[in-house]
């Protein structure tokens, strides 16, 4: 347990921030798994609707630090080149 004053208003914001750090990575899973419901369903022009937002919330989360960058870059080009392979069948 904290004992001084600034360490129990760090434990409170530290609190706050994995609030927030756990609904954006809730959301962006969330993003992605919808992407790749799309995919799955074979629906080619659904995901290219949505690919714009979901490479935005993948850039977000990294700049945010929820994810790293090469992270980031791993699902976009994975996620692209399943809807390359989609478009071309």
């Amino acid at each position: 347990m904290a004992n001084t004053f600034s360490a129990m208003k760090r434990a409170r914001q530290e609190e706050r921030r994995a609030d927030v750090n756990r609904m954006r990575k809730s959301r962006l899973r969330h993003q992605m798994r919808a992407f790749r419901r799309l995919l799955e369903q074979k629906d080619a022009k659904g995901a290219e609707n949505e690919i714009p937002k979901t490479f935005s919330m993948i850039d977000r989360a990294a700049k945010w630090g929820i994810i790293k960058k090469n992270t980031a870059a791993r699902y976009k080009s994975r996620l692209t080149l399943r809807l390359k392979t989609l478009a071309a069948a």
